[in-house]
């Protein structure tokens, strides 16, 4: 293992639509930067009003509109260096799934501060852009090349030093069109996806509640288009018709799929996200970053969706957008400021504890250990709740974030027919979970299709449990009374657990952030079972 840098934790606008939700932060950032209503310029951009940054160069701000692909309106907004004499680096920015576009006003600011032209804009189908919700399809990517068109022949921006990025779906939307236009050089992809599949789909089981809230936040503040309507229906029913078209229609969405491309461009790609992102899982972006060839970083943090870097959109110090900053002068203005000697990849563990580098994803975790738990068998009803459970969306990750607490259950309470569970002997001494678990059981249903859902605990000798992380898995087409292999890959994440605790897994077949497929009276048999568990 290469680790460094390691230290452990010591103990002891014109439509006044309300979006609600925590991803509303970036709301506040209008405010914050005493940015009114919008008033939009013709396309060319109308009269800048020039502000003077408190350190750096002086600034200018204009609204504008910037006709996208097929000639839809973009309501954007350029923030840049008011010295028009010579060029600058030019930084692209799509707004996040229902937000604004002042979202990124404020480090804009900061950024062209230093030189940058920013350029963001309000991806269509949301606000007061035109056309409909694609979810980052063809004519979102097509949208974000025609902005780079747009900003290189109407503002101070040089076509060799171009850059993207953005927060959720402005992450997702910058990777794509990275892959797809050579011309973008670095992207900073931050609480984004690489693998919409995997996101919305991990472990064969819709994600319900961080589906629902998109759905609704688009609906809200936005146009889906039809297919786009089709496919938030779809995975909302939690009914299997249509399942392999919504994949598909996925698959052409993620980034994991063009990484050739991404390669063969050279793009360097620095990569961030939460441990607990409700709606974009760590493994996806690990997964993805393990695949990319050219420069890169990767960082975790604990948290939910956008709450590592939401801060930041108010102009807040902030360690996620000070990354952002330092990658784009490395790699557009090409600044030694010690980022690409730096190890790539840089986790923080949930609890409190502080930074740890690593050379590699490989390198996280020191070794694995397998739990053996093939003595046991155990044979629940899986329709029902065990008092096991993930939390809720954003909350229970805020709390992990903030105040260091993660959903808690008392294990000697779960009931046994609700609730499979197995624990490991008492550590003598603290232990570092790093990386990703996995479980492998073999599983008898009495029903063709089923969901079970894994969770791993800490857990005091009182037997109060705290979750260190869980996953769920959905099978279908199995034949009722005869076994079969189940693999459960939980998702990563860093944690520390106390001496003197055990390491426990519980397996029930329901949580409210999954549609579930069991069915009434439903019994799942688990035998064979092992546990992998990444420790130092």
């Amino acid at each position: 293992m290469s680790r460094s840098h390691r230290a452990r934790r010591p103990r002891g606008t014109r439509r006044s639509r309300a979006v609600v939700g925590t991803v509303s932060v970036a709301l506040l950032a209008g405010a914050a930067v005493g940015v009114g209503p919008t008033a939009h310029a013709g396309p060319t951009g109308g009269a800048p009003s020039a502000v003077t940054a408190s350190a750096g160069l002086p600034t200018e701000v204009r609204f504008v509109d910037i006709a996208g692909h097929e000639g839809v309106r973009l309501a954007a907004n350029v923030v840049a260096p008011a010295d028009t004499s010579t060029s600058h680096p030019v930084l692209v920015f799509p707004t996040s799934w229902s937000m604004p576009q002042i979202e990124y006003l404020a480090q804009a600011k900061k950024l062209a501060a230093r030189g940058y032209v920013v350029v963001s804009y309000n991806v269509r189908g949301f606000w007061e852009s035109g056309g409909e919700i694609e979810v980052a399809g063809p004519e979102d990517i097509a949208d974000a090349s025609k902005v780079i068109d747009w900003a290189l022949a109407n503002t101070a921006a040089d076509p060799e030093q171009i850059g993207m990025g953005g927060i959720s779906y402005g992450a997702g939307i910058s990777l794509l069109t990275a892959a797809a236009d050579p011309r973008v050089d670095a992207v900073a992809a931050l609480s984004g996806w690489a693998d919409l599949v995997e996101s919305l789909y991990s472990g064969q089981t819709q994600h319900t509640q961080a589906t629902a809230l998109l759905t609704g936040l688009g609906y809200l503040t936005g146009r889906p288009s039809e297919e786009t309507a089709a496919m938030m229906e779809r995975m909302l029913s939690g009914k299997l018709d249509g399942v392999e078209e919504v994949i598909a229609w996925a698959e052409k969405r993620s980034a994991t799929h063009q990484v050739d491309r991404l390669n063969a461009n050279g793009t360097a790609v620095y990569l961030a996200n939460a441990w607990g992102d409700s709606f974009f899982s760590p493994n996806q972006y690990a997964d993805f970053y393990e695949k990319l060839s050219g420069p890169k970083r990767l960082e975790f943090r604990p948290g939910d969706h956008a709450t590592a870097e939401g801060l930041g959109l108010l102009g807040l110090p902030n360690d996620v957008w000070t990354n952002t900053q330092r990658w784009f002068d490395h790699h557009l203005k090409g600044v030694n400021n010690g980022i690409g000697a730096e190890p790539p990849v840089r986790i923080k563990p949930r609890g409190g504890g502080a930074y740890e580098s690593y050379s590699s994803w490989k390198d996280v975790p020191a070794r694995s250990e397998v739990l053996d738990f093939s003595h046991n068998s155990e044979h629940i009803l899986s329709n029902g709740g065990s008092g096991a459970h993930a939390g809720i969306s954003f909350l229970s990750n805020l709390l992990d974030q903030f105040v260091h607490t993660a959903p808690k259950a008392y294990l000697p309470l779960l009931p046994g027919h609700r609730a499979a569970k197995w624990q490991g002997d008492r550590l003598g001494t603290e232990r570092e979970v790093r990386g990703t678990a996995t479980v492998e059981t073999t599983v008898t249903s009495s029903h063709a299709s089923g969901t079970a859902v894994a969770y791993l605990y800490s857990v005091s000798p009182l037997g109060f449990g705290e979750l260190i992380t869980h996953a769920p898995a959905t099978f279908h087409g199995q034949t009722p009374g005869r076994a079969f292999p189940l693999d459960i890959e939980l998702f990563a994440t860093a944690y520390d657990v106390p001496a003197g605790h055990r390491i426990a897994l519980v397996i029930d077949g329901v949580d409210t952030l999954y549609t579930d497929h069991n069915s009434f009276g439903q019994s799942l048999v688990f035998r064979d079972t092992e546990l992998t568990v990444p420790l130092g």
